[in-house]
């Protein structure tokens, strides 16, 4: 079984947030990256899948040249090969990734059964490139997905079993492969890298396609950072000096009978 897995390099999540002077763009010139949850998750299940069943897992991810170690990262866990559709590293919106991905998927010397997205980016929140690739491909699409089951038939599976809970309900839906499935933190647990993991990918050779550009009429004007809550500290005093200033704001709180 074929599975390509559409990951994205994002800047780590915990640091404060800041734009470039012109305002267009995250300043990410302090930040590490990694690829979003969701898609560590997605390359989990491929990964499974292919251990389950046989086949190959490919990643593949459009950005920079640095972005090729997350691919890297993503090999080390169980994938086989890596397919980077390189940028100057300006961001590309859902439109303009959808169509290089598609044409990449869909123009690439492998047939795939199955394209599995992480549901959304944890940097942009788009929820909107594996729709527009699915739309591209002609073929089925599911989102929000938490569970995934490959329904074998003779050498080659036919249709998969895609649930995810809506309501305090379970949906679940059968399609029929190739299809194009987004899925959600915690349909499984993604494993640690091993030491042979990493040297494999460490050795192994990204492809590298330099996709075209087309405009999508979208035109960003400027990103805002909001304001934060404010937080100082007052220093009392020193000693036993700053006693009544203490007596007088525990006073204050009302935490004084």
């Amino acid at each position: 079984m074929e599975i390509c897995v559409c990951v994205k390099r994002v800047p780590m999540v915990g640091g404060a947030i800041m734009v470039t002077p012109d305002g267009l763009e995250v300043d990410t010139t302090m930040s590490g990256f990694t690829v979003s949850p969701h898609e560590e998750c997605a390359v989990e299940e491929a990964v499974q899948v292919a251990e389950r069943l046989g086949g190959s897992v490919t990643v593949l991810t459009l950005g920079p040249p640095e972005a090729a170690g997350q691919l890297r990262d993503m090999l080390a866990l169980g994938a086989s090969r890596g397919i980077l559709l390189q940028t100057d590293g300006a961001e590309w919106g859902p439109m303009a990734t959808a169509d290089a991905i598609a044409e990449a998927v869909g123009g690439g010397s492998v047939t795939y059964d199955l394209l599995l997205f992480g549901n959304e980016a944890a940097d942009t929140g788009g929820y909107q490139v594996p729709v527009r690739v699915a739309h591209l491909l002609g073929l089925p699409c599911v989102t929000g997905i938490k569970g995934l089951e490959v329904v074998p038939a003779g050498d080659r599976p036919e249709r998969i079993l895609a649930s995810r809970e809506y309501r305090g309900t379970e949906e679940v839906f059968d399609l029929p492969l190739p299809a194009v499935v987004s899925v959600k933190e915690g349909i499984n647990l993604p494993r640690y890298p091993s030491l042979p993991g990493r040297l494999r990918a460490k050795r192994a050779t990204i492809e590298t396609i330099e996709p075209s550009w087309e405009p999508d009429g979208l035109r960003k004007e400027r990103l805002r950072v909001p304001a934060g809550a404010g937080k100082k500290a007052q220093v009392l005093g020193a000693g036993t000096e700053a006693v009544p200033a203490l007596v007088s704001l525990l006073d204050e709180l009302g935490m004084l009978s």
